[in-house]
Order: C-alpha cells, then sequence, then structure tokens
C-alpha cells in the first residue's frame, strides 16, 4: 500500500464519521459543550458569590478542564469515534465489498485508528481551545497556567483521548457491534477500572490498568493517586494497551468472515 493510497483510504474512514451526524454531535456535546457549560456554570456561580466561589478561569478552571477531556467526557467521547470507526464498515455491511476487491484485510484495518485519532484530536484541540479562553479569560487576577504547563496539557490529553480511541477501536474491531463496543469499553474504563484501582489487596497489578497510568502522566494535580508509579512504567502501560488493541483488532480482521 503507497503513502497516496493510505491518505485516500485514511480520508475515506474520516469522512464516515463525519457523515454520521449524531455521532460527531453528541461527541461534541461531550467535549467542547460541556467545557462551554462548566466554564459558564462556574463564572455565573462566582459573580452571584465572589467571596464564596473562585474565578471559573486561573489555574483551577485550567485544572478542571484538563481532567474534563482526558479523564472524564472526553474520554467518552474519544469512546464514541474509536467505535464508531471500528464497527462501521460490518455495521454497515461493506466489509465483505471491501475484501472482495482484493485490498489487504490488514491495510483496512491499520487505517482505522489513524482516521480516529484524527477526529479524536481536532475534537480535543477545538474544546481544549475553549479550555485555554475560559482560563485566560475568566481567571479574575488569579493565576493562569503558563506555556509549559499549557503544552503539557495538550500533550496529556492528546495521549489519553488517543489511547481511549485506540482501545475503542480494537474492541470494535473484534466485535463488530457499536452498542457492545460501547459498553464494554466505557464500562471497563468508568466503572470496572475504578473498582479494581480501589481495591488495595491487589497491589502492583493495579499497574497493568490504563487509567492509573495515564494519572501518574497528568500534569495537573487531583488525580485519584491510589496508585503510584514511574513515568516510564506508565508510558509502557499506555503503549501495551494500544498495542494490545491493535493486535486483536488486526487478528479478527484477519479471520473474521467477509
Amino acid at each position: 500500500m503507497t503513502l497516496s493510497v493510505a491518505r485516500q483510504m485514511i480520508g475515506a474512514e474520516i469522512l464516515k464519521v463525519r457523515r454520521n451526524r449524531s455521532v460527531m454531535a453528541f461527541a461534541l456535546l461531550l467535549s467542547a459543550g460541556v467545557i462551554v457549560i462548566m466554564f459558564g456554570y462556574t463564572a455565573i456561580e462566582h459573580s452571584s458569590n465572589p467571596a464564596h466561589n473562585a474565578p471559573a478561569g486561573g489555574i483551577l478552571g485550567f485544572t478542571r478542564g484538563v481532567r474534563s477531556l482526558g479523564e472524564f467526557l472526553g474520554m467518552l467521547a474519544a469512546v464514541l469515534i474509536g467505535a464508531e470507526v471500528g464497527t462501521a464498515d460490518l455495521s454497515s455491511g461493506v466489509f465483505r465489498d471491501l475484501v472482495t476487491t482484493g485490498r489487504s484485510r490488514l491495510a483496512l484495518f491499520a487505517v482505522r485508528l489513524p482516521a480516529a485519532a484524527i477526529v479524536t484530536l481536532c475534537l480535543s484541540a477545538f474544546s481544549y481551545g475553549l479550555v485555554l479562553i475560559g482560563s485566560f479569560a475568566l481567571a479574575g487576577g488569579t493565576a493562569t497556567p503558563d506555556l509549559s504547563l499549557i503544552l503539557q496539557g495538550a500533550g496529556w490529553i492528546a495521549l489519553a483521548n488517543v489511547a481511549v480511541a485506540a482501545l475503542a477501536v480494537g474492541v470494535g474491531s473484534v466485535t463488530g457491534s457499536r452498542a457492545l463496543t460501547l459498553t464494554a469499553v466505557i464500562g471497563w474504563q468508568a466503572i470496572v477500572t475504578n473498582l479494581l484501582v480501589n481495591i488495595s489487596s491487589l497491589g502492583s497489578a493495579r499497574d497493568v490498568l490504563l487509567t492509573p497510568a495515564l494519572t501518574n502522566l497528568m500534569p495537573v494535580t487531583g488525580g485519584d493517586g491510589s496508585v503510584f508509579m514511574a513515568a516510564t512504567t506508565a508510558v509502557a502501560v499506555v503503549c501495551g494497551w494500544l498495542l494490545v488493541s491493535q493486535f486483536a483488532g488486526a487478528w479478527r480482521n484477519e479471520t473474521q468472515d467477509a
């Protein structure tokens, strides 16, 4: 597969997601929409009672925004995009047609993650821009993030969202079901992982979980803090989840009936 063909295939995958207006609208609501609501609500709180409510922006607002995009609702948007990309060919019934063209199954799978990552990062970048605007415009005289923290926040959000999107792409390619993928990935990340993190008897076994690894890399304060690991270990865990999910998806794509 040449670079030109790869670009065309990735573009086609991106177009499939963009045409699904319900997925794009809900993903935008979960990312950018929530940021607007969060800053708007806290700004109203501050204006109504400045003595008891901190300004909506500043370092505190920046921290809330970064955590929202990387840990919470931004993660859900990434799962939506990843699940859509991972299951689109099977759910729409075009996988058989794509295989009969003679295109490599591995190539068909390989373009899914780049497409999901591009769409996810575009949403994340737009939402992060809103976080920065709110953090500076609504700082109310409090300290604001410096350039180093801004860049670290951008990098962490990108890493967290792409990792979760990759997991959804892999699971979606394995299950072939958008609903099952959403249930499995969101349930694992939002419920099961949090339960396992709080079981102290598991000890270092919790180091293999994706969420604690990402939390230990987070550049702002306020993470769970139940599981501590070195930065190199955390990076290795994130890379491991990326590789395992993609290997599983590629294997299923190669072996399933067209």
